[in-house]
This record gives structure tokens, sequence and C-alpha cells, in this order.
């Protein structure tokens, strides 16, 4: 997985979930904490929000800086994945998401419900890390 910003400020994420059920969607959010100890992802807190927004769909109107597409699952079990957001960083400023968790969960995202859209259990976590 990889998130890259270029000169603009647009943050191109891309990269691959496997292990997931064939053919499922699965909503995909980073959270406000980089903390993936606890074996049912809650250790990784809430959707990263600091700007206070409601939760809703990215790309389109207000929705939380860590409201990210839904991940598709193809006939493996694998999802793959390639998007820009203008509302991440990488390394500074309020929107940094570099030390924060990614969660994928169970459900897929109404991009409606409040405050998480209904995506169920979190199933995979992992850190955002600079290399």
């Amino acid at each position: 997985m990889r998130f890259e910003q270029s000169s603009n400020g647009v943050v191109h994420v891309s990269g691959e979930v496997r292990g997931l059920k064939p053919g499922a969607e699965h909503g995909f959010h980073i959270h406000e904490k980089g903390d993936c100890s606890s074996s049912d992802g809650l250790s990784a807190g809430g959707h990263f929000n600091p700007s206070g927004k409601p939760h809703g769909h990215h790309g389109m109107g207000e929705h939380h800086t860590g409201d990210l597409p839904s991940l598709r699952a193809d006939t493996h079990g694998v999802a793959t994945f390639s998007f820009e957001s203008r509302n991440i960083a990488v390394g500074s400023g309020i929107n940094d998401v570099v030390g924060r968790g990614l969660i994928v969960h169970r459900d897929p995202d109404d991009y409606t419900t409040q405050p998480t859209g209904n995506a169920g259990p979190r199933l995979a976590c992992a850190v955002i890390s600079r290399q």
C-alpha cells in the first residue's frame, strides 16, 4: 500500500488487500490512532476527522478526512485499489495520515449512517508509516 503526495498536494493512494471474502465490498477508512494492538481493531479509534465533518462519501460533499472509497474483492478475495485525494496529506499539516490506522471493515460503507457508515466490525488494521 502506498500514499504518495505530489507537489500540487494531491495524494495518490494505491495497493491491494488479500484474504477478503470473494466478491464482497468492504468499508475502508483511515482511523485516528495508529494502534492495531486489539484483536477487534477498536484500539485504532474512530474515523480520522480533524475538521469535525459528518461521515460521507470520499470525494463527494462533506465527509471525514479518513473516509476512503470502499474496496471490492475479486473472485480470489483480493481488492486492488488506486485513487487520488486532496483531503489527506503525507508528513505534515492537520490532515497528515502518517502514524494513523488504516482499517478494512467487514461490510460495505453506506456513506450515510453516522458516524461510521454502518460498515460493521473491523477485519484488518495497519499503521500508515513513512519509508
